[in-house]
Parts: C-alpha cells; sequence; structure tokens
C-alpha cells in the first residue's frame, strides 16, 4: 500500500531536512540532543491507524511495543528476551490441555494487576464473537483458529488453562495480544472492530506507553513505570517518525536524526555501511512476495476468465524468472520465490525440486498455446479460449511495515508477460485504495487480475499456509482461491502435534496450492536495517530489532 502522490513526496522529503516538525529535524544539533534527552529516534515506512489490537493489521508499531503476546514468535524464536505475557507453557499426556504460567507480580502500566484473568479474558473475548455479526477477524487479535479452543480459563493469578478439542499446537502459535480486563469489558465488539481506537495513553504491559500518535507524522512512547516490576526501562522514550518511502530514513540516519532505521532499500543500506557511526545489519524475516491472481468466478471477478484457469496461471508461472528479479530488483538481497514455506521457517521449506517450474518464454508460450490462449492473427497478442482480446490489470503497493517491493520487479514481470503476448497494465495504489481493493468480494473488494503484493507473518504452519485458507479470503488470501482438498490439510494440520507428521500436511499442501498457481511466489526478501553507534547500547546482533516483540526497547542503554 505504498503510493504517495507527489506532493506528498515532497512533505516527506521536506521534513527529513529539517522543514517541517522538531521531531523528524536530522540536524547534528538534533543528533546531540537525542543522546542527551535518551529519547531513542526510530523511522520506518509504516503507516499505523489505530492502537486497536482488533481492528487492525498496519500498526504492528507500536503494538507491538505496548503490548505482549500470550507466548509469541520471538518467545518460541529467543527465549531468553523474555518477551511474553506467559513465562512458561506446557501440554499434558493427553496433547489436549495446555498451561500457561504467567509472568508474576505484572502490572499493567496504569499500576493495576495484570494476571491470567486478563489473558482469559482477551482470548474468551475473541473467541466468543465467533459467528456473531461483529466477529473479531479483522485485525491481530482475531479468531482464526479458535474453533479449536474448548475452553479458556484462568485457574489462579498466575495459571491459564487453555483445552483444545483435539490435539493442536495452535495454543503456543496463535498470536493475540493480551488486553486489560478492565479497559475492554465494556466495550461492544461492534465498536472493537469499528470506531473504538484505544486513543492514547494505551494501557499496556510492554516497556512503552503509547503517548501520542500523529497518523501518517509519529507515535511518541514513554516508559512504562510497570515494566515486569523490575522499574522502567533506561531509556527515556521512543519516537517513531512514520515515511512513505526510505529516503529521510536513510537521510536521518546518516545526519543523526533516527537512531534506527529498517525498510533501507540496497543502494541506501550499502552507502550506510560507510559510515563509522553506523552499524548495518540484514536478517531473513518471514515476509513473502507473491504475484497473485484473482481466481474468483463470482461477484468480485477479474477482466477474464483465463485467471480462474489453473493452466493459464501455471504457464504464465514459466514466464517468471525469480532468480533475475532477486539479482535486478533487489540486488541480491532476496532469496529466489519457491513455494509458500519460506527459508526461515526451516521445518517446513523445501525448494520443490521434483515440481519446480524453470523460467523459459518458449515453455510459457507452447503451454499458453496449449491451453487455447492462442496468437490468432500474428499480432503478437494473444486471446482467450472464446477468441477475445484481453489485458490484465495488475495493482500493486506495499503493506503498512512490510518490506517495499522494487519496481524493477513489477517492471520485469509485466516485460516477461508482454513478450509471451499478455498485455498488461500498473496501477500504483495507496494504503486505503488497496486494502479496498483486496478486501473480499462480499466486502466491496476485487474487480483486478493481478496483484504484486506481500505478507508478512509467522513460521507456525497455519500462517505458511493461509494465503490458500478459505477462511481468510480478502484477509491473507489475496488470490480468493478456495480448494477443498487443501482447506482440510489445513485442518489436520491444526490438529496435528507430531512434527514429522505436520510437515508432511504441509508439504502436501504447498505442493498442491504450487501446482494450482494462484500464486507465483516471488521472493524471500531480507530486512535491511542499520542502527547509530554514538547514543545508545544493548541493539541485538543476529537481528537489530525484532519484528515480532518489543526487544531491544525494553533493555537500550544511554552510552
Amino acid at each position: 500500500m505504498n503510493k504517495w502522490i507527489i506532493s506528498r513526496r515532497a512533505a516527506v522529503k521536506s521534513l527529513a531536512v529539517g522543514l517541517a516538525a522538531p521531531w523528524v529535524t536530522p540536524s547534528k544539533a538534533f543528533a546531540a540532543s537525542s543522546c542527551d534527552d535518551h529519547i531513542v529516534r526510530l523511522g520506518a515506512v509504516l503507516s499505523p491507524d489505530t492502537a486497536n489490537p482488533f481492528a487492525t493489521w498496519q500498526s504492528w508499531w507500536p503494538l507491538f511495543i505496548i503490548y505482549d503476546w500470550l507466548v509469541g514468535p520471538d518467545a518460541l524464536r529467543h527465549p531468553e528476551r523474555k518477551a511474553s505475557f506467559a513465562r512458561e507453557w506446557s501440554v499434558a499426556d493427553d496433547n489436549l490441555t495446555w498451561t500457561f504460567k504467567i509472568r508474576p507480580r505484572m502490572k499493567w502500566s496504569d499500576g493495576q494487576p495484570a494476571t491470567a484473568k486478563d489473558a482469559a479474558f482477551t482470548y474468551n473475548y475473541v473467541r466468543s464473537s465467533m459467528g456473531t455479526p461483529n466477529e473479531l477477524n479483522i485485525g491481530w487479535n482475531n479468531t482464526d483458529g479458535f474453533e479449536q479452543f474448548e475452553s479458556i480459563t484462568a485457574l489462579d493469578d498466575e495459571t491459564l488453562q487453555i483445552v483444545t478439542k483435539s490435539p493442536t499446537r495452535l495454543p503456543v502459535y496463535k498470536n493475540v495480544l493480551i488486553v486489560p480486563e478492565h479497559i475492554w469489558k465494556d466495550i461492544s465488539y461492534a465498536d472493537a472492530r469499528g470506531t473504538f481506537r484505544n486513543d492514547p495513553p494505551v494501557v499496556g504491559t510492554g516497556p512503552m506507553i503509547l503517548s501520542e500518535l500523529k497518523q501518517g507524522q509519529f507515535c511518541r512512547l514513554t516508559p512504562n513505570p510497570y515494566f515486569r516490576g523490575d522499574g522502567q526501562p533506561a531509556t527515556a522514550g521512543i519516537i517513531i517518525q512514520l515515511f512513505a518511502t526510505a529516503d529521510p530514513i536513510a537521510q536521518g540516519l546518516k545526519s543523526g536524526g533516527l537512531d534506527y532505521g529498517m525498510n533501507l532499500t540496497a543502494a541506501q543500506w550499502e552507502d550506510l555501511s560507510k559510515d563509522r557511526d553506523i552499524k548495518i545489519g540484514q536478517s531473513r524475516v518471514e515476509q513473502r512476495d507473491y504475484l497473485a491472481f484473482n481466481t474468483t468466478s463470482g461477484e468480485g471477478a477479474g477482466s477474464t476468465k483465463a485467471l480462474q484457469d489453473p493452466a493459464f496461471r501455471d504457464a504464465i508461472g514459466y514466464a517468471i524468472d525469480q532468480k533475475a528479479i532477486v539479482d535486478r530488483a533487489y540486488r541480491g538481497h532476496a532469496e529466489p520465490g519457491v513455494g509458500l514455506a519460506m527459508p526461515i521457517a526451516a521445518d517446513y521449506y523445501s525448494d520443490l525440486g521434483d515440481i519446480r517450474r524453470r523460467f523459459d518464454l518458449a515453455e510459457a508460450g507452447r503451454r499458453l498455446d496449449a491451453a487455447g490462449y492462442r496468437d490468432t492473427n500474428g499480432d503478437g497478442v494473444r486471446v482467450d479460449k472464446e477468441g477475445k482480446g484481453f489485458q490484465l490489470e495488475l495493482i500493486t503497493g506495499a503493506h503498512s511495515g512490510n518490506l517495499e517491493i522494487p519496481t524493477a520487479a513489477v517492471q520485469l514481470i509485466t516485460g516477461w508477460l508482454g513478450k509471451i503476448g499478455i498485455r498488461v497494465s500498473v496501477t500504483q495504489l495507496d494504503a486505503g485504495a488497496l486494502e479496498a481493493r483486496t478486501a473480499a468480494p462480499a466486502d466491496g473488494g476485487g474487480g483486478w487480475d493481478l496483484i504484486v503484493g506481500n505478507t508478512w507473518l509467522t513460521t507456525a504452519p497455519r500462517d505458511i499456509l493461509s494465503l490458500g485458507s478459505s477462511k481468510l479470503i480478502g484477509s491473507t488470501n489475496a488470490s480468493y482461491w478456495t480448494n477443498d482438498k487443501f482447506d482440510a490439510l489445513l485442518s489436520e494440520v491444526d490438529v496435528t502435534v507430531d512434527l514429522k507428521k505436520s510437515q508432511e500436511l504441509v508439504d502436501q499442501a504447498v505442493r498442491l496450492i504450487y501446482t494450482e498457481a494462484p500464486y507465483i511466489i516471488l521472493s524471500y526478501p531480507t530486512l535491511l536495517e542499520a542502527h547509530r553507534t554514538d547514543c545508545f547500547e544493548g541493539w541485538g546482533e543476529q537481528d537489530m530489532v525484532s519484528q515480532g516483540s518489543y526487544f531491544p526497547f525494553d533493555r537500550l542503554r544511554p552510552l
């Protein structure tokens, strides 16, 4: 969702050179002030719209800094960071009864006790909305997977019990941000998924309190004095500066106006590596960049029935050179896309070597001919099976907080499709327009043909396969594709605890959707980030800043 009109770009660049509000003025004097006032200044291509975790996917910052997951991806991958509401968890011999021990003596940022009762309230609040007209299914805290839960109970202040209907690892994989019962108990479901913005100061258990949110400008956070019962963090707060492009982020890092920046381009990252006061980093993340086809045949369908034909989509797959996209568009800072499982999901990743398509424009043309999409008059343009000409509309834009897809990737794709006789027009959309057009057809979305987009979830099996889930059409399932066998495999994955069995099921599902080709996975990009070394210490080594929790903002220290 990343179309910004010229005036918007000019405004953002004006901010970066100090022509607007003082919180974004990256002068040397401001850099000294940053060290002196101990406020950490972050820059990101991000557009948070609300602090309500039931109503947004866009606001991962600041939400991940002000709330705790019950478990969350960081607690599974980096337990030493202690970035979760629960400190430990286990499952009984029946593989149904899960026990979560909550961190003792926790408090909410308003001083009230934070206990297992708040966790039980949050989960039951989501679960009880299922099947209602205002089901909570549009944000981070959503009902997906809750059908597997039989009961959620706080046994005491430090013990949460979740009983599932059948064996499943969903209790640890399901990511839900724990909210305070005393704030949310009187909020209706209609308001929770609609008008309730959860305005600052936001009460949470994370190291910071959201004290101000100016859409399109900044988020201001102040230390939580009750964080973990150990006192507030050593820094004096955080300002997240929100930008439309990475240009002002790179400029702010160089000038000292920012302490940390992500969403950097390869050229910016390489340039920053030459500055002795800046440390650069790159890491694998869970993002998948894809070309999606509008596969629906009813309301919201695309401009041609060819999009509903797996043979047409498969043929297009031979016209996409993922290695060239990585080398030329990402300048090597990505891995070539294959299947739904990304390389960071080591337990589930496969290169699908036995069925993997290889870039071959001639083969793509042969397959299109065989499927009935031919150039009937020698003008270099193909027609559909009924002899009608068509031109596909490709829409694109970056999802808030996700890594930007280089324009060169879109240019390469449209160029290759043109060479095999498929005409394509490109529409670059801003955040709101892209969200509206990719919503479920029942909610007014659709009418497009192709999307170059991306998704960033977790390495949990359910999240890996979410692009094909019929329950997530208009959300993570951008292609509107449905397949009963795929849904059955996903349902079986949900009730499988054994890793080997889970791997087999995921592999079957990944192969099925690869063959049906509602998506062509383009790449698995790496996160390019950088931080200054002159004001704070305590940044991460493997990843400077977690993309799944508040690390390292709970432990940064002024120099």
